[in-house]
C-alpha cells in the first residue's frame, strides 16, 4: 500500500468516526470530520478540495461546536436549571454510554432531573428541567448532525467536482 492510499483510509476513517462521534458525546465528531477533510484535501496539496472550501468547512465546525453547546445551555437555563442540573445531564451522558442507545438518548434527562432535584427538592420543576435539557440537547445534536452531513457533501461534491 502507498502513502495516499494509507492517507485515504485516515481520512476516511476520521470522518466515519466523526459522524458516529456527532451522535455519540464521548467522541468529539465535529473536529474528527473537520480533521478528515483537512486530510483529504492535503492529500492533493489542496487542488481538488481548495483552501477556501476547507476554510468554509472550518467555519460550518465551528458554527455546528457553538450551536450544539448553545441549545444545550439555553434549554436547561430557560428552564431555570441549576448548576446541580447542568452537571447532573453531564454525568448522565457519560452513564449513557455505558448503557447503549437508550441510554445515551434518556440518561441525560434523568441525570439533569436528578440534579435539580438535589439541588432545590422540587420534584415538579426537577423534571421541566430535565426535559428541557434534553430537549436542548437532542435539538443541538440534529443542528449539528445535518452541519456534519453538509460539511462531507461539500467535501465529497468539491472533491468529485
Amino acid at each position: 500500500m502507498d502513502a495516499t492510499a494509507g492517507l485515504w483510509i485516515l481520512a476516511i476513517a476520521l470522518m466515519a468516526v466523526g459522524l458516529i462521534g456527532t451522535v455519540l458525546p464521548a467522541l468529539p465528531g465535529v473536529i474528527l470530520v473537520l480533521a478528515g477533510v483537512i486530510v483529504g484535501a492535503w492529500i492533493d496539496d489542496f487542488t481538488r478540495v481548495p483552501g477556501w472550501v476547507v476554510g468554509l468547512l472550518v467555519v460550518i465546525a465551528v458554527i455546528a461546536w457553538v450551536t450544539d453547546y448553545a441549545a444545550t445551555v439555553l434549554g436547561a437555563k430557560k428552564a431555570g436549571a441549576s448548576k446541580l442540573a447542568l452537571i447532573g445531564a453531564a454525568v448522565g451522558t457519560v452513564l449513557g454510554l455505558l448503557m447503549g442507545l437508550v441510554g445515551v438518548l434518556f440518561m441525560p434527562l434523568v441525570g439533569a432531573a436528578v440534579g435539580q432535584y438535589l439541588s432545590e427538592k422540587n420534584s415538579k420543576n426537577a423534571a421541566k428541567v430535565g426535559i428541557a435539557t434534553w430537549i436542548g440537547l437532542l435539538v443541538g445534536t440534529v443542528v449539528k448532525l445535518a452541519l456534519v452531513f453538509a460539511m462531507l457533501g461539500i467535501f465529497w461534491v468539491a472533491y468529485l467536482w
